[in-house]
């Protein structure tokens, strides 16, 4: 095997949990192969080089060998190299000031008109 469609290894290398997902990344322009956008049916070929956008966050790869079946994630550094830099993976991390709820022992569950102040607050949280 010389070649593999980009969605499949990129499936098969762990980097997306299903196929479908890697295919929606590729049609959806946040993978690109060789510095040029690419769409899930181009063919990967050792050597290439390989970006992902996973949020914010930037991934890098070096295609090392092919796969088109998922293998453990043992397996993956001798497929791909990841060049990612550090600072691109602490990005992918969930931040560390994360607001904790906490309820004071015995004041029993939230009213109605709590539970929709706590969710108002909730929702402009993520809007932040």
């Amino acid at each position: 095997m010389d070649s593999v469609r980009i969605d499949k290894y990129l499936w098969a290398i762990r980097v997306f949990k299903t196929r479908s997902d890697a295919a929606e990344a590729c049609n959806g322009n946040k993978v690109r192969l060789n510095g040029v956008t690419a769409k899930a049916a181009k063919a990967v070929k050792p050597g290439d080089m390989l970006e992902i956008r996973r949020g914010s966050a930037l991934l890098s790869y070096r295609v090392l060998k092919l796969s088109e079946s998922r293998m453990g994630a043992a397996l993956v550094p001798g497929f791909a190299e990841n060049l990612t830099p550090q600072e691109e993976l602490d990005k992918l991390r969930p931040p560390r000031e994360t607001i904790v709820m906490q309820r004071d022992r015995g004041s029993g569950r939230p009213t109605k008109k709590e539970r929709r102040q706590l969710d108002d607050l909730m929702d402009a949280m993520e809007d932040f």
